[in-house]
């Protein structure tokens, strides 16, 4: 199976960035969809974004655009997800996921696994706190 081990959080100021790494061991990225979500308290875990680790073809939903890219480094089994002018908002406990893919898997069941169906996932990280002080 995958495992998934995350890193990079930390506190920062409002406005500040920060890098969040989140390396695979198990199974090659090029048949993983990964992704990164985030839950606060008192809110649902959402999706920020989502990498196809064997094209990098990438999703990000509205709260992120613009703010946050993810990538990846398939030599070394690593995705990253660059985080810059945070808010406080951000502030969550950022999770790395993985679901195993093929090129038959249809796009809108690997892409769904990203957002509201991210049940689908296959294999979840233990988190990584971000805090974004104001």
């Amino acid at each position: 199976q995958v495992q998934l081990v995350e890193s990079g959080g930390g506190l920062v100021q409002t406005g500040g960035s920060l890098r969040l790494s989140c390396v695979a061991s198990g199974f090659t990225l090029d048949y993983l969809v990964i992704g990164w979500f985030r839950q606060a308290p008192g809110k649902e875990r959402e999706g920020v974004s989502c990498i196809r680790c064997g094209d990098g073809t990438t999703y990000y939903p509205d709260s992120v655009k613009g703010r946050f890219t993810i990538s990846r480094d398939n030599a070394n089994d690593t995705v990253y997800l660059q985080m810059n002018s945070l808010k406080p908002e951000d502030t969550a406990v950022y999770y790395c996921a993985a679901k195993a893919v093929t090129d038959s898997d249809p796009d809108d069941w690997i892409w769904g696994a990203c957002g509201k169906d991210h049940y689908h996932m296959d294999y979840w990280g233990k988190g990584t706190l971000v805090t974004v002080s104001s």
